[in-house]
């Protein structure tokens, strides 16, 4: 029997790379985004998130397997509130509005897209990481735009994204609901090439080169996702998972 699998951020990218691989073993896919996709919804905005909600609930019609949140803003983007927006108070709406119909399937599950630069050691303490937890949207957005650094507003909402996953992973199992989060790293998308052409950002983006040697591709993010959706994933819950040719490793090499 076909699964039900809503993916937000499905009209490129990694979202787009998961939904051709789901749709390929047959599973039914619901996708968001702001174009190419089954549903336009801008996730920026309260009224855009909650008819993103709203359309994936119709669609499942009480039945969904899993939900895949791959909306994301990279760091060039303007103003930086704009990046906390999508990449953490975006995916949070769909991850709280979808677990009650998740928690009536069996054996479903949720994966979240967060980033090698969530786990850097200077996002770990950050002042703003508790508005972000206190779901304070004006006021995160409002100390982003004033420090104005896309890095920061980057990492820090995919780092607060992913101690959310976490923390949700505690009471979505105990409903029998798993929830993971994955880190790519440097991922061939339209997302990393318009980072490396952006003037600000561009060089050290380039820089930034994992050990293996190389840009990671969308289909080896997408089989990770596809694995942690499966029964074959059915005691992996609350991780964080890390595709990225091992920059974390050489980043944080005590640290695990």
């Amino acid at each position: 029997m076909a699964r039900k699998i809503v993916i937000t951020g499905a009209g490129s990218g990694m979202g787009a790379a998961v939904a051709k691989m789901l749709k390929a073993q047959g599973d039914e896919v619901f996708g968001i985004d702001l174009k190419n996709s089954d549903f336009a919804a801008d996730l920026s905005t309260p009224s855009g998130r909650q008819a993103g909600v709203d359309a994936a609930l119709a669609w499942a019609g009480g039945k969904l397997d899993g939900l895949v949140v791959c909306a994301g803003l990279g760091s060039m983007v303007n103003p930086p509130s704009l990046i906390a927006k999508v990449n953490y108070f975006g995916a949070k709406v769909f991850v709280d509005g979808l677990f009650d119909v998740l928690s009536k399937t069996k054996n479903s599950s949720a994966v979240v897209i967060s980033s090698v630069a969530a786990a850097q050691p200077d996002m770990m303490n950050l002042p703003i990481l508790d508005d972000y937890a206190k779901n304070d949207e004006a006021k995160v957005c409002q100390m982003l735009d004033e420090q104005n650094i896309g890095h920061l507003a980057y990492a820090s909402s995919k780092n607060a994204l992913t101690r959310y996953i976490r923390l949700k992973s505690i009471t979505w199992g105990q409903a029998g609901v798993r929830i993971n989060a994955v880190a790519p790293g440097a991922i061939q998308t339209p997302l990393l090439q318009a980072g490396m052409d952006d003037p600000k950002y561009g060089e050290a983006i380039r820089k930034f080169v994992p050990p293996l040697g190389r840009v990671g591709d969308v289909d080896e993010v997408a089989k990770l996702i596809k694995f942690l959706l499966s029964s074959d994933a059915s005691y992996i819950s609350g991780a964080m998972l890390f595709v990225d040719g091992g920059m974390d490793a050489m980043i944080r090499p005590n640290s695990f």
